[in-house]
């Protein structure tokens, strides 16, 4: 019986036309595997199956995603970060066959404009992460992450707040202004007039969550393909709900306010107060953004 399996041509440039060949004719498929998006089980047999390539600095990994969670794509991933979905795609798909291929010999771009991450946790109640610490005069800003669901109408979106700890200028630029929003808006954010309406989907960027948990915002390479604009140190366990909401509507909302504008929430209402008042003051910009998965 044929496999209904999906190799895009990005995946299969990287791999080559004989392990393509191979998946598709089902020699290096499994039967069944569990969704690295929404880890609900899938079956290569029954259903459109997707083939995701996520390459790190010395090697790669090709796993299966549910064709309606994630298109097939290559996804660039810190090498630390691939490692510990190795080892989380071995425990949980010990009869799939070893996949692992080795990693392309070429350079990331490096982003337009990217922050580091600081570590944070996502409490009990899903509505914020762990407060970045005010930035130092002369220190890089981060970026602090809170993730909640956020009400359009009546419907719950997985959403990310995005707030640096300082200001965001421009590369080379020493006059300390912050350009954060006027940055994103350049990528094709767009400000926030109304918290209930859904923003447009940005092409190109995407949220990478793997096994459940947050690990980077893509954003558009140069070279084609996509890079880190945010990655996690670690990858962040997100709340069922959260990924459920993610899965079901196949995004992620993201907002992005300057430094000092929302803060830390401990609960989704008072988040969803603090970008109202943000929203009062035309300071946030939002996109939905396609959900990735690893």
């Amino acid at each position: 019986m044929p496999r209904m399996l999906d190799v895009s041509d990005e995946v299969r440039s990287e791999i080559g036309d004989d392990e393509a060949d191979r998946l598709l004719g089902g020699d290096r498929a499994p039967d069944s595997y569990e969704c690295t998006s929404c880890r609900t089980p899938g079956d290569t047999h029954a259903e459109p199956t997707s083939t995701v390539l996520f390459v790190g600095d010395e090697t790669a990994v090709l796993a299966f995603a549910h064709a309606r969670c994630v298109p097939s794509q290559v996804v660039p991933v810190a090498e630390e970060q691939l490692a510990g979905a190795v080892r989380s795609i071995s425990q949980s798909q010990p009869a799939a066959p070893d996949l692992t291929v080795p990693a392309p010999d070429f350079a990331v771009p490096t982003p337009d404009f990217a922050v580091p991450a600081p570590d944070f946790a996502i409490p009990s109640q899903g509505a914020a992460g762990a407060p970045p610490q005010p930035t130092a005069p002369g220190q890089a800003a981060i970026l602090g992450i809170t993730c909640g669901l956020v009400l359009h109408g009546k419907v719950g979106h997985a959403s990310l707040v995005v707030e640096p700890t300082g200001p965001v200028g421009r590369p080379g630029s020493t006059s300390g202004e912050d350009e954060f929003l006027d940055l994103l808006q350049d990528a094709g954010f767009q400000p926030v007039g109304d918290l209930d309406e859904t923003p447009e989907q940005l092409p190109g960027w995407s949220v990478l969550v793997a096994m459940g948990k947050l690990h980077a915002i893509l954003q558009p390479a140069a070279a084609g393909g996509s890079t880190g604009w945010w990655q996690a140190h670690q990858p962040l366990q997100v709340t069922d709900a959260w990924r459920m909401a993610a899965s079901q509507l196949s995004e992620v909302t993201m907002y992005a306010v300057p430094a000092g504008m929302v803060g830390r929430q401990p609960r989704e209402d008072l988040l969803r107060q603090a970008l109202e008042r943000a929203v009062a003051l035309g300071q946030v910009v939002a996109a939905s953004l396609p959900l990735a998965g690893t």
